[in-house]
């Protein structure tokens, strides 16, 4: 059995074991990277290829001399493999569960523990200065750059905010044709009876106004 920090320490893995052998992912428990454990081969697995090897040689002498039963007895003595690890046999669970001891022990010197939050951390998460995560403890030169990286962008966005970027004027203003009475458009003829659309200036105020209007449209003085 594993003590408590062994269990604190295998909360976040990967068991990539399959029938053939065993292998391990451990990840940071911030950042998920991860580490992968050397593969340790099975030896019950080994064993049983070489007795199945063995079977069929077996099994070959049986149908000369008639006992037929004889390679498929040794074949089936392993055991059938279910879904993943069910129905993998106690032998196999055995070297399974000294596997992962034996790779949890090769994995930690990976990771370190921090004595606040209990998360087993990597090397780009740990804080050697102040012996913390830095979730607990982030690390001064990092966080200094950081903020200063985002009051250089807010000073950016306000100056921006602050910059005219337009200096022309809006004239929301529809010139009606004379003519047809229908929105003219903004060049000398009219879009949609062709009639020219001469501007008239108001003497009084200099405001323009459509060729035909009788009243200033800015002043309501009279137009000649």
């Amino acid at each position: 059995m594993t003590d408590g920090k062994m269990i604190a320490f295998v909360s976040n893995y990967d068991d990539n074991s399959t029938e053939a052998g065993f292998e391990f992912t451990f990840h940071c428990d911030i950042c998920n990277e991860g580490y992968k454990s050397r593969f340790v081969e099975s030896q019950t697995h080994k064993k049983k290829g070489l007795l199945r090897g063995l079977g069929q040689v077996a099994s070959a002498a049986g149908s000369i001399t008639g006992h037929y039963n004889v390679g498929y007895a040794v074949q089936s003595g392993s055991g059938a493999l279910g879904e993943r690890f069910e129905g993998m046999s106690p032998e196999w669970h055995k070297e399974h569960q000294s596997a992962l001891e034996l790779t949890m022990h090769e994995a930690q010197g990976q990771f370190k523990r921090c004595p606040k939050c209990h998360k087993w951390v990597c090397d780009n998460d740990w804080n050697e200065e102040a012996q913390l995560c830095i979730e607990d403890a982030p690390r001064e030169s990092v966080e200094v750059a950081a903020a200063r990286a985002a009051k250089m962008k807010a000073d950016i966005e306000q100056k921006a905010q602050n910059t005219q970027v337009f200096t022309g004027e809006i004239d929301q203003r529809q010139i009606l044709c004379p003519k047809c009475g229908k929105p003219a458009g903004s060049s000398k003829f009219c879009n949609n009876c062709g009639q020219p659309l001469g501007l008239s200036v108001c003497q009084k105020c200099g405001a323009q106004n459509p060729a035909g209007t009788r009243f200033c449209g800015e002043c309501g003085n009279k137009l000649v």
